[in-house]
């Protein structure tokens, strides 16, 4: 055995990620490191003792103090046992259950194009973990995930199971790196999702103490069912004078939490559900019985956090069976929530499709309120889910085969995992409703469908299923307005029923793919609160937030780059007869930064102004294979504030090919800058075509796309092309 405290266990290069497993000899924990490639001979030869001042005067009886040790690739924690000094209430990394597992065998499973990594930790005690990493060919990230197996003879009570855990940063620096790390996460609230949020580690408090006494935890994320409220789940850490990220990404649609920890010289982060401090959530592991936990995607890049985001995102890829043959091309949607705005009904949707013919648009959907009672009101009248007589007096199929008259695919709107008050299953008496503490969970008028429960599947079947069958409805928008919260009954722990209520929904989406598979689904949780990996997966998009109209719309569009794929983001362009051409290409541009989506007056327009909303549909429709497939890049030289924004933004995407790109400006209040510089990769670049169609003060000068903003909220949209080299024939 070597005499270095620590050992490089294994290493493994996946596409241009150097991946290590560090086995700590003394205590046989095995951490898990990922850098660039390139950078490997960067490593710094770290300090093992520290020797700072402060512990020079220790005396000479005490033992020395280590700089750092390998932080355990597993973090688990099992009722009872005892948390790490410092801990509690805290974090619950670190426990004696995590350091109780040694390293007990390594296997690698190579595939024709994957290849999974599987570490093996064991405890004397009668339990093991297993760390999953899986690799697929081309990838730019890797996915991780954590498995416990009971194999003792009694009962295990988890409360702590991380999907990922990262160590050993920064790895560049030969002491505790001061001043160099950053921590990124991204906020979100109701309509203002992605706000970018960087601190520094000092800032955050996360230093280490003198002698590594007293850990350091900022533990973050989401509780309840709506996943991307408070924050995204994401976390990033920027070594900024090495100019590298590292970052991870849940695939969870529950409570989860991420967690950026310190006890000595380096910085670990983790992530995974929600554990039993912050989510409530405890998991009985009967003997022989395993439990998984979420996957999660993490990457390493040198670069930018633009660099970082888009390896993340792009394993949010759909493979080609997953997308419905409709959006393909990604064809612009319409939707009459802010026509009606609750009260749709026959004619005028008729109005507007007979309007949306041979215009481009592909889908116009039916939104809320086409259920409720004719006192009662959108939002409190879900669960029998029987159309307004008034509103549709010859049914919703009658309308969905005059809307596929003019060419288009009809869709509708539910909110099908909930009980508004209006409606008589909302009594407490109804036995298939979630209940926390005996009593039926409650948020405003709502209550929730239980989907553990077989009986709720079988008669949303009916509602849902059959009815957008029966009705040749192709197309759902699957909204949700209301959180759970900690939990449910049901279960070992409120935390764990919320799990397995969680999974329930999922099921249900896949089943309305399984018996639908034209069917096209959007998600929409009071916008954008559920625009996290597993969601996406299970539908073609997701609404992007529910600012309609405001000014900021742009902004979160563009932050939403650095999160989910734009032809997955689903943008509102609100058009109105009051609106001056400035405007309407200030909302018809913001569409270009993901899936236009049209609402509003849209049959009241003018010809002049329709005919200008049909120049922005066949723009799109030329401008979509780089939306489809590229990568972003932000410029933003704005204030703080999104509600009264100031200054200039920009999006360049270029192509996947690298011969195409999109790039979508707007301008906000005055004062913006004179010139905005936004950098192209290297070519020839022309500007092909604009939208709107006129003068634009731009030019490319070299590989760089000069705009000179002038106008208060403005939007453009630039295409532009770069010339293919072209050889001689013999």
């Amino acid at each position: 055995m070597s005499s270095k405290p620590t050992i490089v266990l294994s290493k493994f290069q996946f596409g241009d990620i150097l991946v290590e497993y560090l086995l700590d000899n003394m205590t046989q924990n095995v951490g898990f490191q990922i850098i660039p490639i390139t950078l490997q001979t960067k490593r710094c030869s770290r300090r093992e003792i520290l020797e700072n001042p402060e512990t020079l005067l220790l005396p000479d009886f005490m033992p020395a103090i280590r700089a750092w040790q390998p932080e355990q690739l597993v973090q688990v924690k099992l009722s009872g046992d005892p948390l790490k000094g410092f801990s509690q209430g805290v974090t619950m990394r670190n426990s004696l259950s995590t350091t109780d597992l040694s390293y007990s065998g390594q296997e690698i499973f190579h595939g024709d194009e994957i290849t999974e990594v599987v570490t093996t930790l064991r405890s004397l005690r009668g339990y093991a973990c297993e760390h999953h990493l899986i690799y697929k060919n081309g990838d730019q990230a890797l996915t991780v995930q954590s498995v416990i197996r009971n194999e003792c003879q009694k009962p295990l009570d988890l409360e702590l199971l991380t999907s990922f855990s990262i160590s050993g940063l920064t790895p560049f620096a030969p002491d505790d790196a001061p001043d160099r790390l950053f921590l990124h996460r991204f906020r979100s609230a109701w309509s203002a999702e992605g706000r970018h949020v960087c601190e520094s580690i000092e800032d955050l408090n996360l230093e280490r103490s003198w002698s590594g006494h007293g850990v350091r935890s900022e533990r973050y994320g989401q509780v309840g069912s709506m996943p991307v409220r408070g924050y995204f789940p994401f976390i990033g850490v920027e070594d900024r004078k090495e100019s590298v990220f590292w970052g991870a990404q849940l695939v969870w649609a529950g409570s989860w939490q991420m967690e950026a920890y310190r006890c000595d010289d380096q910085l670990s982060f983790s992530g995974g559900l929600a554990d039993y401090e912050f989510g409530h959530w405890q998991k009985r592991i009967l003997p022989g019985e395993t439990f998984s936990s979420p996957l999660a995607v993490v990457s390493t890049v040198r670069g930018d956090l633009d660099d970082l985001c888009h390896r993340l995102t792009s394993m949010q890829n759909h493979t080609p069976e997953q997308v419905p043959a409709p959006e393909e091309s990604l064809p612009v949607i319409a939707n009459e929530w802010c026509t009606s705005w609750g009260k749709p009904e026959h004619n005028r949707l008729v109005q507007i499709a007979r309007r949306l013919n041979d215009s481009g648009t592909k889908y116009l959907v039916i939104d809320a309120g086409w259920y409720r009672s004719d006192e009662g009101n959108w939002e409190f009248s879900q669960g029998e889910w029987v159309p307004n007589k008034i509103q549709f007096p010859d049914g919703i199929a009658a309308t969905a085969q005059a809307i596929q008259g003019q060419g288009l695919i009809p869709g509708i709107w539910f909110e099908f995992e909930v009980v508004g008050d209006q409606s008589p299953l909302f009594e407490s008496s109804n036995n298939h409703l979630l209940r926390l503490n005996g009593i039926p969970v409650t948020a405003g008028k709502r209550r929730f469908w239980d989907f553990r429960d077989p009986w709720v599947h079988d008669y949303l079947y009916k509602k849902v299923i059959s009815f957008l069958r029966e009705t040749g409805i192709g197309y759902i928008k699957v909204d949700y307005n209301e959180a759970i919260g900690v939990g449910v009954d049901g279960c070992e722990s409120p935390g764990e029923g919320l799990r397995q209520h969680i999974l329930g929904v999922q099921k249900f989406f896949g089943k309305m793919r399984e018996e639908l598979p034209h069917l096209v689904i959007e998600v929409c949780a009071s916008g954008g609160h559920r625009l996290e990996p597993s969601m996406l997966s299970l539908s073609s998009m997701g609404s992007f937030s529910d600012a309609h109209e405001s000014p900021e719309i742009p902004i979160i569009a563009a932050n939403l780059h650095r999160l989910i794929l734009p032809r997955q983001s689903q943008i509102w362009a609100v058009l109105h007869t009051s609106d001056t051409t400035q405007r309407l290409a200030y909302s018809l541009s913001a569409g270009f930064l993901g899936r236009l989506c049209l609402s509003g007056e849209l049959d009241c327009l003018s010809d002049l102004q329709w005919s200008f909303v049909k120049d922005a549909i066949r723009f799109y429709e030329n401008v979509s294979p780089v939306i489809k497939n590229g990568k972003s890049r932000l410029y933003q030289k704005t204030k703080n504030s999104w509600r009264h924004p100031q200054g200039v933004q920009a999006v360049v995407r270029v192509a996947d090919d690298g011969f195409s790109a999109l790039v979508v400006v707007h301008s906000f209040a005055l004062p913006v800058p004179e010139t905005l510089n936004l950098s192209l990769p290297e070519g020839d670049w022309s500007i092909v075509e604009t939208f709107p169609v006129k003068t634009i003060p731009a030019e490319i000068e070299g590989n760089s796309l000069q705009f000179l903003p002038s106008v208060e909220f403005e939007g453009n949209v630039f295409f532009l092309k770069k010339k293919r080299e072209s050889y001689p024939t013999s």
